[in-house]
């Protein structure tokens, strides 16, 4: 099993040189709470949290699984344990509310913990990761009895959260949802439906789960006009007697066995209305957008746990004799990090890893802006800007970071295949990210639909700005034109590429589904040669500067060069099957695909 270390200097690297972290909690009230020194304390403390203690329960969690027992399920061994030790920490409150019990940092922090604790173990880590959505949604659309009532606990992780969407019928379809919702005499709600794939459903970690629920209130419109949303807890909080909610099954999954993906029965149990009637799919996307910026950092963990094993690995195992000419003349043979193609794959793991972090704590900066921006103005663009990002950081993260997950295990060769090592574990684990919160498929037409096309391009327009802005400042230096140029040339081609997609739906609908994949990867490689290119010009200042660290900056400016002649070309293809047309797609009769 990979031995997890929590990359501090590439994480300081993003934070502070790259982004700005200091300057940036600086810039709105609240955030100058964040200085430096607490900073590097907390992210300090929680490396040695995650390498310590989390992370040697990741194999053992995936070998275990969950149980279920009399109703109730049974986590893996030591999960109970980490998790009260996590509460003790202090950890679920980093950026929460101080008013229910938060330490009230920014949000940006807390993604940091965030990444270490999904690379460490994904499985854990989804039982606390998932009350940040609860919270998030309570403190937005919760009554001030609600709030009282919730939030304090969820904050303080004494109880978790979940998010119960889909049901057996409806995959990501939540308009033919059934679950309804039965008014009381006591303005509660009687609940009854099953909910399916529901994360951290059940769980013997803490005292309570609070379910946020979606449900059908009587007479309601149909579709997902009439959709409302419930706080549904599994134990009453006046009484603390079991409402009736329970977990009728565990699924069987490929991957994160130590999580528990639960099929949950509401029989007429207790909730309360969260929000408007018929609008819970608009509260509840709160919810669902910060489970998709979390599942993207399931996509950089699996880059970068994938990595770190592999690299090992690649030093260590010997096989074959370089090309050019004997490298280890004392052993058997060269280490396999010799060979080209390792190397091909090491530098893709590297460049993922590193560049969808940059992807995220960018977003995560623009999370604490929405909320702490001193403007109107300034808060506005930047929950425009995180509303166009979300759908680029859950899909093109989660499909490049599984990517690189498969390149580690390649790079075991027939080992990468046995489970002692862990690796293929990884793979495993990471296969869900591409589904869960919005298939890929979903969050591409949420891109190119809803975010690019139906505001006129307004919301693309923001972020190819910032590309133009910064090729623009850095046009005549020679160093950077092998980053500028091409970057450049994307910027201009990902707005014509998204006027003819526009033009031909006008004409078709379909051409908006054909597309937005491709298009949607194609946004992803730009946006990510975006941040590679600030990160080479950062590294390539250090070096002239004269820094006692070359071989880190070096290595920044030659992983930005492989990612912009090994990777980046990929939008090439991307392009042109973005403006292929649907004709290629939905041409075919439904009777020809039988066999």
């Amino acid at each position: 099993m990979p031995e997890y270390k929590a990359p501090l200097r590439e994480i300081n690297f993003v934070m502070k040189e790259l982004l700005d972290s200091e300057g940036h909690y600086a810039s709105f009230p609240g955030g100058e709470e964040a200085t430096p020194e607490m900073v590097d304390a907390i992210i300090g403390e929680g490396a040695k949290f995650c390498e310590e203690v989390i992370a040697p329960l990741n194999q053992t969690g995936d070998q275990e699984g969950c149980t279920l027992v009399d109703g109730t399920v049974k986590t893996p061994s030591g999960f109970k344990e980490a998790y009260q030790q996590f509460v003790e920490g202090g950890w679920p409150t980093l950026s929460a509310d101080p008013n229910f019990g938060g330490q009230g940092l920014p949000e940006s922090v807390n993604i940091v913990i965030s990444e270490m604790v999904g690379t460490a173990n994904w499985s854990w880590g989804m039982y606390p990761g998932l009350s940040h959505g609860a919270v998030n949604t309570v403190n937005e659309f919760g009554s001030e009895e609600q709030k009282e009532t919730y939030l304090t606990k969820l904050v303080t992780g004494e109880w978790t959260g979940t998010m119960c969407l889909t049901e057996p019928h409806c995959g990501s379809d939540l308009g033919i949802l059934r679950t309804k919702a039965e008014p009381n005499a006591d303005g509660s709600y009687s609940i009854t439906g099953t909910k399916i794939f529901i994360s951290a459903g059940d769980h013997d970690m803490t005292d309570n789960i609070v379910h946020i629920v979606l449900a059908r209130l009587p007479d309601a419109p149909k579709g997902t006009k009439g959709i409302s949303l419930f706080i549904v807890p599994k134990f009453l909080p006046e009484n603390g007697d079991a409402n009736s909610v329970s977990c009728g099954s565990l699924e069987h999954k490929m991957g994160i066995h130590g999580n528990a993906t639960c099929v949950m029965n509401f029989d007429g149990a207790k909730g309360w209305l969260i929000g408007p009637e018929n609008k819970g799919l608009n509260c509840m996307f709160t919810f669902m957008n910060t489970a998709r910026i979390g599942t993207a950092l399931q996509g950089v963990g699996a880059a970068e746990g994938s990595f770190q094993g592999a690299l090992a690995y690649a030093k260590d195992r010997l096989a074959m004799r370089s090309l050019t000419g004997v490298k280890n003349p004392d052993g058997a043979a060269d280490p396999i990090i010799v060979h080209p193609d390792v190397r091909r794959m090491l530098l893709t793991q590297k460049a993922v890893a590193e560049g969808t972090r940059a992807m995220c704590y960018f977003s995560a900066q623009q999370a604490d802006l929405v909320h702490g921006a001193e403007t109107e103005e300034a808060r506005k663009a930047a929950d425009d800007m995180l509303g166009f990002m979300t759908p680029i950081l859950k899909a093109f993260i989660t499909e490049v970071g599984y990517e690189a997950a498969n390149h580690g295990m390649q790079v075991f060769g027939g080992h990468g295949f046995i489970a002692e090592w862990g690796m293929e574990q990884i793979v495993r684990d990471t296969r869900i990210s591409l589904m869960y919160e919005g298939t890929t498929g979903i969050q591409a037409l949420d891109l190119l639909g809803r975010k690019v096309l139906m505001t006129q391009g307004a919301a693309l327009k923001q972020f190819t700005k910032l590309v133009h802005v910064f090729c623009k400042e850095n046009a005549d230096n020679e160093e950077m034109k092998q980053f500028i140029e091409p970057l450049l040339t994307l910027n201009k081609e990902w707005g014509d590429i998204t006027m003819k997609v526009g033009m031909a739906a006008m004409k078709n609908r379909d051409e908006v589904g054909s597309a937005s994949v491709d298009y949607l990867m194609y946004s992803g490689y730009v946006t990510m040669a975006y941040f590679w290119a600030r990160m080479a010009l950062i590294a390539q200042q250090k070096l002239a500067e004269g820094t006692t660290e070359t071989g880190f900056y070096t290595a920044k400016v030659q992983t930005a060069q492989f990612y912009f002649k090994r990777m980046l070309p990929r939008t090439k293809a991307h392009a042109e099957m973005a403006l292929a047309g649907a004709d290629s797609v939905m041409a075919m009769d439904e009777a020809n695909f039988a066999f």
